[in-house]
């Protein structure tokens, strides 16, 4: 039997998916200022009618760009107080999650735009910061917090002050020598190894007992 009517929800979603993954390329590629929403649809296969009715205009598709990511970064990090994996176990699987999108190549020329960018739009700054690190750095400190009153981090700093720190030990030199161009794209057990190696230098430090 042919199906007609409305998508179903997951086709919804999918097809939204696609759209977005789309969007990282071209803002990637053409930065906020230079891509029309009226390119995007073409682009995309879409009508601009579409675009609007999906996302509003072309600060709500990127905002929905940045949220994506941030989203998928939270995933990795339950704050709900379901997950009984070691702390170690759980800070390597979001770092090793949020490695590696992050050092994707689209999303590290969609950052590079934001940041040739940011002083003539400063919207467009604002709203990345508080759609997708400020996102991923709130959430963060939450699971901090969390483990706080659990008993298994001390209560010697701020939540979202480890957060912070935290989010840096990740990040690192590498992350700047990717962003040069000066280092190669990371593989996945790369990536595995150097989340792994900040998590337990964040969470021991270096100092010998």
């Amino acid at each position: 039997m042919i199906r007609s009517g409305r998508p179903r929800k997951d086709e919804e979603a999918s097809r939204r998916e696609r759209l977005l993954e789309q969007a990282v390329r071209l803002f990637g590629e053409q930065g906020y200022g230079g891509l029309s929403l009226e390119t995007f649809a073409r682009e995309s296969r879409v009508s601009l009618r579409t675009v609007y009715s999906q996302f509003g205009g072309k600060a709500g598709l990127f905002g929905a760009v940045v949220r994506q990511c941030s989203d998928r970064f939270a995933a990795a990090l339950p704050v709900d107080g379901r997950n009984a994996a070691p702390l170690e176990t759980t800070l390597v699987e979001f770092g090793r999650e949020y490695l590696y999108r992050l050092t994707r190549p689209e999303l590290i020329r969609l950052r590079a735009q934001i940041m040739a960018e940011a002083l003539r739009f400063p919207e467009l700054a604002s709203e990345f910061y508080s759609q997708g690190p400020g996102r991923t750095l709130n959430h963060l400190a939450r699971f901090f917090e969390q483990r706080q009153r659990a008993g298994g981090i001390g209560r010697d700093f701020d939540p979202r002050f480890l957060a912070g720190q935290f989010l840096n030990a990740l990040r690192g030199e590498r992350f700047q020598r990717l962003q040069l161009g000066v280092d190669a794209v990371p593989s996945e057990d790369e990536v595995k190894a150097w989340a792994a190696e900040a998590v337990g230098l964040f969470l021991r430090g270096c100092l010998v007992d």
